[in-house]
């Protein structure tokens, strides 16, 4: 997965990368150069006094090195270039995916893992493409060249080269052969420590308000121990891999100047050639341990790129028909026909059989006990679901033969957490018209109640907006909510429980207000309310998954007792009702 990964998303950098492939061979085979060049300089000029040759091979020197130089910073330049933008694209690659995911999918991952997977994952790949442009290049070459540029210098101490290089490589694998399994875990819980950090500041009054801060700082502290325990046993296996490799060159260091040193005495060698083997011993060994410090790497992008890949393999369940229909114009009748919904895996459906029409012009109400299926109802009208049997017909064409772009087009959703996006008040307006003007804006506002409190401050429409709406009461956001919706004039209005956090007399002005701006529209309204739905045309009266009752306020209360108890409990009569 790692591998298909980097050919796919790598591909638009491949020039990139092939100028950082020459420069690091280059600026290696330098590096590699320099030692036979400091060897001359002992042997044909410190030696024999010769100061002429010790000017000559210096110069020499010197520009390899600047060369040398020249190259590495160019390979790390374009190699993070090309870092950088892979990360970048794969970012991209990734929200674009998860945008298009309905509500299943996305409860399937969570949105903390799916912040990690984005975010941590990703530089974690990106990382290694940064080094595998440095570092996997250059060990190869440094090690075969450095094999046989020792052997220039000199064959008799290649048995040198036998007995280390195989115990470095060794111990450093059997180092690195257990952190897979371990930086797997790591990455699970750092999905975790982002899903109670984001559970404990969107609760953060709940928390205040029962006095939990003593319980939710334990369960912080648990998850957080987790992963620095991890991340530490990771570590010190790590860890182990500087002071064995140091071992290990020290070790290789001492018997090639005390093995060098007996060749010198015997004529065998001469010190520039000691010193020059010597050089290329370290470089071949520290090949040897970039090589390693690459196998350290690539099993944590590898686990991340299982979970990326994870999220990109991943079928939306609401995807455009091959063949989309389109129409001219949506009129926004509505018909739900023997309509069932069950969530996967679930013993038994959500909704079961629910059959009703809801024409232009008028407003259909949804009541009935908590957690009997109102909001799932509507989120099978727009197709944030699929019905699992039956259908749901707008204007005659199901909804999934619609393209999912121009059915969401015609519809104006106000969720039941009227939730607001950081920025401005226009800027959360134009989420539901973006090029709406000023005059829309206030409209819409006026529409939604909402014109006072954002007319009242200095900043008019460019008021700041904190995420989530976090600095508006609840039914301030609400009617923002509800002016989003209504400055795109759609053509089906859904509220699900949308006056909820408003008082008696707001939700009145709104709704006399909606009765006037959505005369031509279809209005299904789901509340808990019975002075909100009175006057609806129609109400279905929905509990464990069905339809019990259908009719107006009057007619229900005679003909149907699960809405009269609901109605009683409110101590609401048969005066409440009326037309639209």
């Amino acid at each position: 997965m790692l591998f298909a990964l980097l050919r796919q998303y790598a591909r638009p950098y491949r020039g990139l990368l092939a100028t950082v492939a020459v420069a690091q061979v280059i600026s290696t085979l330098a590096s590699l150069y320099l030692p036979t060049v400091n060897a001359a300089i002992i042997d044909e000029g410190v030696a024999p006094g010769n100061l002429r040759r010790i000017v000559e091979l210096g110069v020499v020197m010197l520009a390899v090195t600047g060369l040398q130089v020249v190259c590495a910073v160019a390979a790390v330049y374009f190699g993070s270039r090309a870092g950088a933008g892979f990360g970048r694209d794969l970012r991209w690659a990734i929200f674009r995916h998860v945008t298009g995911f309905s509500a299943q999918e996305t409860a399937r991952f969570g949105a903390a893992s799916l912040l990690t997977r984005t975010t941590n994952d990703v530089q974690q790949i990106q990382l290694l493409v940064q080094l595998t442009c440095t570092m996997l290049i250059t060990a190869p070459i440094m090690m075969v060249g450095g094999v046989v540029m020792a052997l220039h210098q000199d064959a008799g101490l290649s048995w040198l080269l036998l007995v280390s290089v195989p115990v470095l490589a060794l111990t450093n694998y059997l180092i690195t052969a257990r952190l897979l399994p371990m930086f797997r875990r790591m990455q699970r819980l750092i999905d975790n420590i982002n899903r109670v950090m984001r559970e404990q500041l969107g609760g953060i009054r709940v928390i205040r308000a029962f006095a939990r801060e003593p319980f939710e700082r334990t369960r912080f502290a648990e998850a957080n121990h987790a992963l620095a325990d991890t991340a530490l046993a990771a570590g010190r296996r790590q860890a182990l891999m500087l002071p064995t490799t140091t071992l290990v060159i020290n070790l290789s260091s001492v018997a090639l100047i005390w093995f060098g040193g007996l060749r010198i005495d015997a004529g065998q060698m001469q010190v520039g050639s000691l010193i020059a083997f010597l050089a290329y011993f370290m470089q071949i060994l520290m090949s040897v341990l970039m090589a390693t410090f690459m196998l350290v790497l690539i099993p944590r992008a590898a686990v991340c790129a299982e979970r990326i890949t994870e999220v990109l393999q991943t079928r939306p369940g609401i995807t455009a028909p091959p063949a989309p229909t389109r129409v001219a114009r949506i009129g926004g009748q509505v018909d739900l026909e023997h309509a069932t919904f069950s969530y996967p895996r679930a013993e038994r459906p959500v909704l079961q059989d629910i059959s009703f029409s809801a024409r232009p012009g008028t407003t259909t109400a949804i009541v009935g006990p908590t957690g009997c299926g109102k909001s799932t109802l509507l989120a099978l009208i727009c197709r944030l679901y699929d019905v699992t049997d039956g259908s749901v017909r707008i204007d005659g064409v199901d909804v999934r033969d619609f393209d999912p772009e121009q059915l969401w087009s015609v519809i104006g959703l106000v969720p039941q957490r009227g939730y607001l996006f950081s920025g401005t008040v226009a800027d959360n307006l134009r989420y539901g018209k973006a090029d709406a003007t000023e005059d829309e804006m206030w409209a819409a506002l006026r529409v939604a109640a909402a014109d006072d409190f954002v007319r009242a401050h200095p900043d008019g429409l460019a008021m700041r907006v904190a995420q989530g709406g976090a600095n508006f009461s609840g039914g301030q956001r609400q009617r923002l909510a509800i002016a989003r919706a209504v400055i795109r004039d759609p053509a089906i209005y859904l509220f699900d429980d949308a006056f909820s956090a408003l008082d008696v007399h707001t939700d009145a002005r709104i709704r006399a207000a909606l009765r006037e701006r959505a005369a031509d529209a279809t209005v299904i309204v789901v509340s808990q309310r019975i002075s909100t739905v009175a006057q609806a045309d129609q109400i279905l009266v929905v509990e464990d998954g069905r339809v019990v009752g259908a009719g107006t306020h009057s007619a229900l209360l005679a003909s149907c007792p699960q809405y009269a108890q609901f109605a009683d409990s409110q101590a609401v009569g048969a005066g409440a009702g009326g037309g639209r």
